[in-house]
């Protein structure tokens, strides 16, 4: 049986990728930002991690395309960091 304090590996996934998301939200916003022009390209410097090539898959009636690239900038690691503390907190 399930207690309150014990969370799923999908919830800690969710909450790292939506971590993820809005810190790179929060990034390009720091990169229009001119005040914050000097510490941006730091920031926002995309970082390749993973790069897997894109597979094409004909069925003849449709074409289908996966692909998936890593690609996190300083600040959406924060934000993973950051939603990681906070799910462990509450």
């Amino acid at each position: 049986m399930r207690t309150g304090k014990t969370r799923g590996f999908w919830i800690y996934l969710l909450f790292i990728v939506t971590g993820a998301l809005l810190g790179a939200l929060l990034g390009e916003m720091i990169a229009e930002t001119p005040s914050l022009a000097g510490m941006a390209p730091y920031l926002v410097k995309k970082h390749l991690i993973f790069d897997m090539a894109p597979l094409n898959i004909n069925l003849f009636v449709m074409q289908i395309k996966l692909g998936f690239t890593l690609q996190p900038n300083l600040i959406s690691i924060l934000g993973m960091i950051v939603a990681f503390f906070l799910l462990r907190r509450f």
